[in-house]
């Protein structure tokens, strides 16, 4: 019994621990569970709130704002050009303003609206930081708009991008896309090695390439010019540097040059750098030997340089990089002259349209007299020659001749009675009235002029009239150039006078298939200068016995219009050549159609129009055969429409109108001075002359 009884405690204890032990297990599996459901749940709910909060963060981060403003402050060395998505905005990018004790640098970009004569201000968390000198053009056939490099002085204090004007220097070497229409900046990383820092190069582009050359680097102590070539290829992300054979020729080291493209290549123009030379320092040793000592010359470059680009073969890997050579220019034919650096040049259809500049004409212990440049140049790359664009008021329009019985003639007298002869027989013959017939006419009239007679919408409100100037602005270099649809803008510039430096607070257009003037777009006065004039108030102490207009000449206070000195003489006749470099000679080939005098783009294009088709087929058609030498038949301009055609011809006829403009311009002048309004040619009268007789 005893054991009976052991035994049946223990079974029951068994039991009850596995119960406990079951108890325990499902307690604890409820409670992971329940445990597992909540984590779930708050899981969900954080990922879901860490996404919107970052979703939010991001949109923050890369949103773009463009909001109505005042015109930009003034600055200098930053970057103007035409957008390439509208022809109706200009964007301008950074920059520096000196005052004479701080230099304040600029990462702000604005935007023009041409039409609406309207400024607007981009803010983007996600654009290139505050600089100076840095470059940018257009991205060709890739579109959007490049920038690289620049500079900024490094200043530890109040500001971290103010300065003192002598400070350290810090070059970028970042590369950057703005896409136009959304006004968005992209960092681009390349593939690779890409080009060193640097400030004072030009950028250009060609087909699916940008093309990146010369500047300088300035490390406080010393400056590097270079000389180096950069290609970037827009389709595999990547930079190339070309390697010229030793024994090839290049253009020198240089920045503040002008660098257009061209259909073959690019074209550079001018510059600006400092040569080192020897000079002999100190007297003649009793030996006969004199000391020499190197220094940096200032040297104002003019030489033009062509760089011809030439694609890989299909066969060749895709990211084979073209091949390119330096060829050395002439010498252009009427070079501005004196030389001077500073001169800012704007591309606008096979032409360079240069303004400004300044000329170091004396040297001494005292310091530099500079001479400053308001003339307007017009270079044509084709025919490497410069022509001086002038403003020429307005023509009036020439009055028409009413014919009435005293002054028309027997022929007009005749033509008129047998046009109503003709009239009044139609009208017969239809069995109609004189009247009808002028109701008629007028509903013809009606037809071709559907809005006659047709209250439209109200029209947009007038922009408010800009002035114009019949004088160029004044005299400056470094000014900022850009052209849009024939209009060349002209912002900013600076100015010296004494130990003041001005930064122009203005901005002007110009009319450039016209010349009738300039408007001013919009002109405050520079802000008040804060260096020292120590110096120029001991020149006015030496100078006390001077006449009253020179004193009042060097007492000139801030913000108030600056003065415009004295024109220099301009040399009616071209520079004398170089002996070493003649100028290209002028024998004019071209069987071309060219332009006439008071022939319009829109005449000069109708007039001509089926000779540039013609030259366009047969161009394709010498193409296709190049190509297709297997080929028994050739069809010329094989998938392009009659509009196509016709669009690509008038874009060739508008570049050969722009390239002769000043030479027309001239013939004009030469005429409308004989009393010659108007020139037309005889065989395209379409009555009396010879075709008459």
């Amino acid at each position: 019994m005893v054991k009976k009884d052991k035994k049946s405690k223990t079974a029951e204890q068994k039991a009850r621990v596995a119960a406990k032990q079951g108890k325990k297990a499902a307690q604890k599996e409820k409670k992971v569970k329940s445990k597992g459901a909540e984590d779930s749940d708050a899981e969900d709910i954080d990922l879901e709130s860490v996404l919107a909060e970052y979703a939010k963060q991001q949109a923050q981060f890369l949103k773009v704002t463009e909001t109505p403003c005042e015109p930009p402050t003034p600055r200098a060395s930053a970057t103007l050009i035409g957008s390439p998505s509208s022809a109706k905005e200009l964007f301008l990018f950074g920059g520096e303003y000196y005052n004479g004790a701080l230099a304040t640098f600029f990462n702000d970009l604005f935007i023009y609206i041409i039409d609406k004569d309207q400024w607007r201000r981009v803010t983007s968390p996600n654009s290139p930081l505050p600089r100076s000198g840095h470059a940018w053009c257009r991205g060709g056939n890739a579109g959007g708009i490049y920038l690289f490099g620049g500079v900024i002085q490094i200043h530890i204090g109040p500001s971290e991008f103010s300065s003192p004007k002598q400070g350290t220097f810090y070059h970028y070497n970042d590369f950057w896309r703005l896409e136009p229409s959304s006004r968005e900046w992209t960092r681009l990383e390349t593939k690779g090695k890409g080009p060193p820092a640097r400030s004072g190069h030009r950028m250009t582009y060609y087909k699916n390439y940008i093309l990146l050359f010369g500047g300088f680097q300035d490390t406080s102590q010393q400056t590097k010019y270079l000389q180096d070539l950069w290609i970037y290829d827009c389709q595999n992300f990547v930079w190339h540097n070309p390697i010229l054979p030793p024994a090839s020729q290049k253009p020198d080291a240089r920045s503040s040059f002008s660098f257009h493209p061209h259909d073959a290549g690019a074209v550079i123009c001018g510059g600006y750098s400092r040569v080192k030379s020897i000079t002999t320092a100190g007297k003649q040793n009793k030996g006969g030997s004199q000391g020499v000592r190197s220094i940096l010359k200032p040297t104002v470059h003019q030489d033009t340089w062509f760089l011809r680009i030439t694609q890989p073969p299909p066969e060749a890997p895709s990211t084979s990089p073209p091949s390119v050579r330096w060829e050395r220019r002439k010498k252009p034919t009427n070079l501005p002259n004196p030389p001077r650096a500073g001169a800012t040049m704007a591309y606008h259809k096979g032409r360079g349209i240069l303004f400004g500049g300044v000329h170091d004409v004396e040297e001494s212990e005292e310091g530099i007299d500079s001479e400053f440049f308001d003339t307007l140049f017009a270079w044509n790359i084709e025919r490497n020659r410069y022509f001086q664009l002038t403003l020429r008021r307005p023509r009036a329009p020439p009055k028409k001749q009413v014919p009435n019985e005293h002054s028309s003639s027997k022929r007009g007298r005749g033509k008129a009675a047998e046009a109503d002869l003709l009239r009044n027989l139609a009208t017969l013959e239809t069995k109609g009235s004189i009247a009808d017939v002028d109701a008629d006419a007028m509903e013809i009239d009606q037809q071709q002029n559907p809005t006659s007679n047709v209250d439209l919408a109200p029209p947009p409100p007038p922009k408010p009239e800009k002035p114009t100037l019949m004088t160029m602005p004044h005299p400056r270099f470094n000014a900022q150039l850009a052209v849009q649809e024939d209009t060349l803008y002209l912002f900013g510039g600076t100015y010296e006078h004494g130990d003041r430096e001005y930064t122009f607070d203005e901005m002007h257009a110009i009319d450039l298939g016209k010349l009738d003037g300039v408007q001013e777009i919009y002109r405050r006065e520079p802000e008040n200068w804060q260096g020292s004039d120590d110096d120029e108030d001991d020149d006015e102490d030496d100078n006390d016995d001077s006449d009253s207009d020179e004193e009042m000449e060097d007492e000139i206070p801030s913000g108030v219009p600056l003065p415009r000195p004295e024109p220099s003489p301009q040399p009616t006749k071209p520079t004398d050549p170089d002996p070493f470099e003649p100028p290209e000679p002028l024998t004019i080939t071209d069987t071309r159609p060219h332009p006439r005098p008071f022939e319009s783009l829109r005449d000069f294009f109708t007039r001509t129009s089926t000779s540039w088709q013609e030259s366009l087929l047969l161009h394709d058609s010498s193409s296709n055969n190049n190509n297709n030498k297997d080929a028994a038949i050739t069809t010329p301009a094989a998938g392009k429409g009659v509009k196509e055609v016709r669009k690509e011809a008038f874009a060739v006829a508008e570049i050969m109108w722009w390239e002769c403009r000043e030479e027309v311009r001239a013939l004009e002048d030469e005429q409308e001075e004989a009393g010659i309004g108007e020139v037309v040619a005889v065989g395209e009268r379409g009555e009396g002359g010879v075709r008459r007789r």
